[in-house]
């Protein structure tokens, strides 16, 4: 369910603050799948990149896609790899093997499939193996440059902490932010609040004291806060 009045919310000010924050001494990197992308915004890495970056801390994502994408920087190349030189290119991740067999039957099906590209559409995206809406619309965001809401545990905590939503989980939040959030921060949104809750609004005591978009929050006030 989405906030009642969300159209007050100063959605640009909000926004530009946060940038600002993360801008400053206090910023984090890029989570690991957007650096990955920044390489030349390619939707294989991308898809290559969030798989294996579900349950894995961001700089062993950052390691292992470099790994993988270094050896297989193709479909063809990954489905030509046997699933344990995937496994042993990208260990430590977790679950390793799980995404070594599901990341070389993703390249077999876009060959088969899809002309060895990555499919623009999300129902197709869905259909991959390992693939969920997360990575869908991480790919549709970050590769394509299509407005998607990617909603992963940070953009679910913080989106419900600042009441611009009242949802249970990240597929409801992503229903909910599509009907209050403006088109135009559909893509940097998640960027934005990985960044923020990895260094501000963290999962655990938030540092809400020091948090420059308080006044907005609704959060403040209620429960521990640092």
């Amino acid at each position: 369910m989405s906030r009642a009045g969300s159209h007050r919310i100063p959605w640009d000010r909000i926004t530009a603050t946060i940038a600002t924050r993360l801008n400053g001494a206090e910023g984090g990197s890029l989570p690991s799948v957007s650096a990955v992308a920044r390489h030349d915004n390619d939707p294989f890495r991308v898809l290559v990149a969030t798989m294996i970056s579900l349950r894995t801390k961001d700089d062993v994502t950052s390691r292992a896609a470099e790994a993988l994408l270094g050896a297989a920087p193709g479909p063809a190349d990954l489905a030509s790899l046997s699933e344990a030189r995937i496994a042993r290119l990208i260990y430590p991740a977790g679950f390793y093997r799980t995404k070594a067999a599901n990341l070389r039957a993703m390249a077999r099906i876009l060959l088969d499939r899809h002309g060895g590209a990555v499919p623009r559409d999300s129902e197709e995206l869905l259909a991959l193996p390992g693939v969920g809406r997360k990575t869908a619309n991480l790919v549709l965001n970050l590769g394509f440059g299509m407005p998607a809401i990617c909603v992963d545990t940070h953009v679910h905590r913080i989106s419900n902490r600042m009441g611009w939503v009242r949802t249970k989980t990240p597929a409801r939040t992503e229903e909910a932010l599509m009907a209050v959030l403006p088109k135009r921060y559909w893509i940097p949104i998640n960027e934005l609040l990985v960044r923020y809750g990895q260094t501000v609004c963290t999962p655990l005591s938030p540092w809400c004291s020091r948090c420059p978009v308080a006044r907005w929050c609704g959060r403040v006030g209620v429960g521990r806060a640092r």
